[in-house]
């Protein structure tokens, strides 16, 4: 054996003791599953990178020619050369491009620890295999089948030396060398160029349906000629009763030596579909985010009272949130967004009462005062990291139940991270630049691929129905992924353009961008430095071996922005807040009154103004300017709130650029002197006037039959419904009674403020581990390796002592322990220990004495990399370590 193979490694585990700490790290940064949690060895990270569930993971996080690059090592040969892995990349031909991006690929299988081993003994990891390789149950993505060997394991060897005599070979005693005979045949180029020559024209039909996949067809029991001569030649191997396939060496021939019909080493380009002016961008962007404020606030004035009732599995009703979309003057699926986006900011949440509502927070008390571009830093933060995600309301989860705005179910863990990488895009193009939705989509697919069924790369099986040697249809389908994995991955690339296009969508809603481009302010949010606008930086990958750098064609283009750390998002919201600030509309402090009862706002209103205005009048019309009409009833709102007839005279004057218009004090004058004229109270309730005919008008009314009154005094009636109801009662009626306490009083009735306990925000649900930071990286990547030595520390055996098995720990007697620490503390040697802690859990440690005292044993444990004590009796043995 040769100093090399020596030195290779033997198995994943010795491939990853090999590895620096760096790459490590890079390791569990990629694959944050495997620290979760933290491996007592590289032994058992290296158990827990193979199992199915973390490959699955890790499978779904490649790129389309990273993933190509693993399908292609599935069907090489195990191990695989770094040459034929090459040439299956890029074919006979040699594509440049091809070659040019495969270093970086392999390079990233190998961090991922999704491929181990020297340059000329590549392994794929024994689970990646499994779910990449061909076989009946999940053909290969690649549209290859079984190799001859495989093909040919339940023939008769028989049929297998008549199959070597008709291709004119030397005949074998035995079938393995007669199918090795036929592989050497079929991977001979020349060779099989000349016996391909030889075949009739309609056989070579049959094998180029065949040759891009599915590869297996239906025979009928008498095949047809053109069939029988493939077949004699096993150029097609019968699988089961009538059904043949296209071994992987004859399929490779004719596709040049390709394992996939058209590799893919470039990302797709996201290019601006149309160009606009920054400042256009920014305005445009600006505006939005000011009607989204706007939006957010009516939303909860609006349910201020109290909002819809929460249903008996949560959220509100459909007959709710139409109501609520009809208030803000938009679509069903808007309004979700804005009252998802309000809970997800803390603004609003369920009150836990009996008769359980939605309402706004104490929280939104203080949003509301902040300054406007304050405010929009928080929406659009929680918007960020938000996985509750709107689209989905008015759906049906896998149990059919529908769901509704505020309920459970809306949790997708991945639109956090669809938004980032969408919002990444956009700023990694020029300035102003606005893509196509359509190119953003295809980029996505590419960089997640196994995410769903749109993942199947063009021209691979994925992408073409099932063929069969007769050209009907046949029973076979080719998937990357079997079974649920398959069914899951599917549902999950499904959504991530859904995702996408909602992310577009509510970007601009909300401001983030203008007219499809990413605005300054929403560039500082994202965490790309707002100077940069036109730049692109690439990544710059750390090279996994010599020369494997990552080419320039395959990083990905734009600016590259990691996400942000909770802290780090905060920081970049507020800068974000500041550039924004600027671009919002100063309020007004003025409004302009008209003849017809209406004041004009030519933009937004300061606070107080618009506080007083939105109970004096009602809202008309919104837009640029908005519209508010004054009714009787809005004046006697006003007045129920506490203002007299000269408040309200001396407010319109004091805010009015124009003059007070005659019929405007007409109205508040009038509805004034009516206003307080009846009283009302509790009896059940009751009404009193001073003036006898209006109490025997009311009587006289029929519209106050369903108030049930009675006199009880000449000037007081009394009724069995509430005060509101009778409130409400007299004023549909033409009345204008006002509430009074219990001690006679007039009741100010101020506009209702309903809120909720104080409520946090929801968390969101992420996807998967979180990324550990470096002072975790750093920690685990300690305790790894001290666990690594204490588990591969050579002992030295008694000589009366049996070997122990990998993992055993050492037994010693409670005497021979002693005597071996306090040998040890005299020699300052190093021991290793069995250690059982007071939870029942065993390991093994390898430490250094210094001293026993008292039942006890201090020692620096070079496991945990610090000193410890430990009881005696809780040490099942020691074991001398070897002098080398």
């Amino acid at each position: 054996m040769s100093t090399e193979d020596q030195s290779a490694p033997r198995s994943l585990a010795e491939a990853l003791r090999a590895r620096d700490d760096a790459s490590l790290a890079a390791l569990l940064r990629a694959r944050p599953d495997l620290i979760t949690p933290v491996p007592t060895d590289l032994t058992q990270l290296a158990t827990r990178a193979g199992t199915r569930a973390s490959v699955v993971r890790a499978l779904e996080r490649l790129d389309r020619f990273v993933l190509q690059t693993a399908e292609a090592l599935a069907v090489a040969g195990d191990p695989a050369t770094r040459e034929e892995l090459f040439g299956l990349m890029a074919g006979d031909a040699g594509d440049p491009a091809v070659l040019a991006a495969l270093p970086a690929a392999l390079a990233a299988l190998r961090e991922q620890a999704l491929v181990w081993g020297a340059d000329d003994r590549l392994r794929l990891v024994r689970t990646a295999r499994e779910l990449l390789a061909p076989s009946p149950q999940h053909p290969s993505p690649t549209g290859l089948g079984p190799s001859v060997r495989e093909a040919t394991a339940g023939m008769s060897p028989g049929r297998v030396q008549e199959i070597v005599a008709t291709l004119g070979l030397p005949s074998t005693h035995d079938s393995v060398s007669a199918v090795g005979a036929l592989t050497a045949l079929f991977t001979h180029r020349r060779k099989m160029a000349a016996l391909l020559a030889g075949a009739p024209a309609e056989s070579l039909e049959v094998l180029e349906r065949l040759v891009w996949g599915p590869p297996y067809g239906q025979v009928t029991a008498d095949p047809a000629a053109r069939l029988r001569w493939l077949l004699d030649r096993a150029l097609l191997l019968p699988t089961a009763p009538g059904t043949v396939v296209l071994p992987r060496e004859v399929a490779l021939h004719l596709r040049k030596g390709r394992a996939h019909r058209a590799p893919e080493p470039v990302p797709p380009a996201v290019e601006p579909l149309a160009v606009h002016a920054p400042q256009v961008v920014d305005a445009t962007a600006a505006g939005q985010a000011y009607t989204a404020l706007a939006t957010v606030e009516e939303l909860l004035k609006d349910w201020d009272e109290g909002g819809p009732g929460v249903l008996r599995a949560g959220g509100i009703s459909v007959r709710d949130l139409k109501r609520t979309a009809v208030a803000l003057d938009v679509a069903e699926p808007v309004a979700a967004f804005w009252v998802e986006l309000a809970y997800a900011a803390g603004l609003l949440a369920s009150d836990g009462e009996a008769d359980e509502r939605y309402a706004a927070t104490p929280e939104y008390d203080e949003w509301v005062e902040r300054p406007p571009a304050e405010r929009w830093a928080r929406l659009a933060e929680a918007w960020l990291a938000a996985t509750r995600t709107s689209g989905v309301v008015g759906g049906r989860d896998i149990k059919e139940r529908a769901l509704s705005a505020l309920g459970p179910g809306l949790d997708r863990s991945a639109a956090p991270e669809v938004r980032h990488r969408v919002l990444t895009l956009l700023a990694g193009l020029s300035e102003g630049g606005a893509p196509d939705a359509e190119a953003v989509l295809a980029r996505l697919r590419w960089e997640r691929p196994l995410r769903g069924a749109q993942g199947a790369a063009p021209g691979t099986a994925g992408s073409h129905g099932p063929q069969t040697a007769s050209g009907t249809p046949g029973p076979h389908t080719t998937t990357g992924f079997s079974g649920a994995a398959q069914a899951a991955a599917q549902g999950d690339e499904d959504l991530r353009s859904r995702l996408a296009r909602w992310t577009l969508a509510e970007a601009e809603r909300l401001g983030v961008t203008g007219r499809g481009a990413l605005s300054a302010h929403g560039r500082v949010l994202l965490g790309a430095p707002a100077a940069v606008r036109t730049a692109r930086v690439a990544v710059d990958a750390a090279p996994a071996g010599p020369g494997d750098k990552l080419p320039a064609h395959h990083r990905p283009a734009g600016v590259v922005v990691a996400p942000l750390s909770p802290p780090e998002q905060a920081a970049a919201a507020a800068a974000a807040a500041r550039l924004l600030a600027p671009l919002l509309p100063e309020p007004l402090d003025h409004v302009l009154l008209q003849a017809d009862l209406t004041a004009v706002a030519p933009g937004p209103l300061r606070r107080p103004l618009a506080d007083v205005l939105s109970v004096l009048a009602d809202v008309e019309s919104k837009g640029g300017a908005t519209v508010y009409r004054f009714t009787p009833g809005s004046v006697r709102r006003a007045l129920d709130a506490g203002r007299s007839a000269s408040d309200l005279h001396a407010f319109l004057a004091e805010h009015s650029r124009t003059p007070v218009p005659q019929p405007l004090t007409y109205l508040i004058d009038d509805v004034a002197r009516r206003h307080g004229h009846l009283r009302v109270g509790a009896a059940s309730a009751y009404v009193r006037c001073d003036d006898e005919t209006i109490l025997n008008e009311i009587l006289a009314d029929k519209r106050a039959a369903g108030l049930r009154l009675r006199r009880l005094a000449p000037t007081v009636l009394a009724a069995q419904a509430d005060p509101a109801t009778l409130l409400d009662g007299l004023r549909a009626m033409g009345f204008a009674p006002a509430a009074e306490s219990a001690e006679g009083d007039v009741l100010i009735t101020r506009a209702l403020a309903h809120r909720t306990p104080p409520r946090t925000a929801p968390e969101p649900v992420p996807d998967g581990p979180p990324v550990p930071d470096g002072t975790l990286l750093t920690a685990a990547i300690r305790a790894v390796r001290a666990g690594d030595a204490a588990a591969t520390a050579p002992r030295r055996a008694a000589e009366d002592a049996a070997p122990l098995a990998p993992g055993e720990l050492p037994r010693t007697s409670s005497a021979e322990t002693l005597a071996t620490v306090q040998a040890a503390v005299l020699t300052g040697g190093a021991l290793w220990i069995g250690y059982v802690n007071a939870e029942g859990s065993a390991s093994q440690r390898v430490i250094a004495p210094v001293r026993v005292e008292g039942g006890f044993v201090t020692a620096y444990d070079h496991t945990a990399d610090e000193v410890r004590t430990y009881p005696l009796h809780r040490i099942t043995g020691v074991a001398e370590l070897a002098d080398d």
